[in-house]
């Protein structure tokens, strides 16, 4: 597991559980606490308390056979080259993400099939370190948290995860992963077509995460107010018409609002633009206008809702334009 966070502490918690072999890569107090006490998982069932393998060094653990990767977009490709060098041969990159991910146009077919987003990946380094054919899409439905070092609270009644290649081959290694992890409480689903549950999910990241950053409140404070909901549904037909003209289904648009509009956890990127932290614009909101752009869907209100989100995250210093 790259990343001891909220989203990775939770997944390796579940897995230590089901006696699989965990190793994590973590830093600073959260690995302290680790080495110290061990990884705790609150759950609504318990808490779950395993000791794994616990370094900030990739380079002391083995090659592994999967590495499940549950770090922020912005910091992928500096760490494109340890995530590689973890790697069996065979072995298989695991990218729990929001938004856009950067292998998006690996194994696509038609005439954008290998496009590169530099955005996502300057320079290649995951291209290259990592090879998208090695990548896995995951989608996770889990609502998590970092109560205290070492201290992972889910408090979702429901957790789930969607993974996938993204060239929509089976895959046994996949199918190991998913026996592993259903009967901890993590539901894992392997589906052929991982785009379309990264539409999903994203359309309720363009409205939610946005608007979270503009409004720093839960969306069930915010989406009855009727002017926003009404802008809302206008920005979740415009997110659906992108994912269709790029080959995708994303459902019900409007599905999506619903869960939103009642939901008092505060989003994520919202909270990192509290604490200080980098954020996921690129991956989560200027990726998705220029996939628009480029198949040349209007977009007219998440482009003003978007731009005024992005220009809160530059004036707090937490987002620089990295360019395409």
């Amino acid at each position: 597991m790259y990343g001891a966070g909220a989203v990775g502490g939770h997944i390796a918690g579940r897995l230590a559980e089901r006696e699989a072999e965990v190793s994590l890569i973590a830093r600073g107090e959260q690995l302290a606490a680790i080495r110290r006490q061990g990884l705790r998982v609150e759950t609504r069932d318990g808490e779950l308390v395993s000791h794994p393998a616990a370094t900030d060094r990739p380079g002391d653990l083995e090659p592994q056979d999967i590495v499940i990767v549950a770090v922020k977009a912005p910091a992928l490709p500096a760490i494109a080259e340890q995530i590689g060098s973890l790697l069996h041969e065979d072995g298989l990159a695991l990218f729990v993400m929001n938004g856009i991910p950067w292998w998006y146009f690996h194994a696509h077919g038609g005439a954008l099939d290998g496009t590169h987003l530099g955005r996502l990946d300057p320079g290649r380094a995951l291209w290259d370190h990592v090879d998208p054919e090695r990548a896995v899409g995951a989608v996770a439905y889990t609502a998590c948290s970092v109560v205290a070092p070492g201290v992972i609270r889910a408090e979702n009644a429901r957790n789930r995860l969607l993974v996938g290649r993204p060239d929509g081959r089976s895959d046994a290694r996949l199918d190991a992963l998913a026996s592993l992890l259903n009967p901890s409480g993590l539901e894992v689903t392997v589906t052929p077509r991982i785009r379309d549950a990264v539409w999903v999910k994203l359309l309720m990241n363009l409205i939610g995460g946005s608007l979270a950053v503009l409004s720093a409140s839960p969306m069930k404070d915010v989406l009855d107010k009727p002017a926003v909901a009404a802008a809302a549904k206008d920005m979740a037909a415009e997110g659906a018409a992108i994912a269709r003209a790029l080959g995708c289904d994303p459902g019900d648009p409007y599905e999506g609002l619903g869960k939103l509009a009642k939901s008092g956890h505060l989003q994520s990127i919202a909270q990192d633009l509290l604490a200080g932290r980098p954020m996921e614009i690129d991956a989560m909101f200027r990726v998705p206008l220029d996939l628009a752009e480029l198949m040349q869907v209007p977009t007219p209100n998440l482009d003003l809702v978007i731009e005024l989100a992005t220009q809160r995250a530059r004036a707090a210093g937490q987002y620089h334009d990295a360019g395409r």
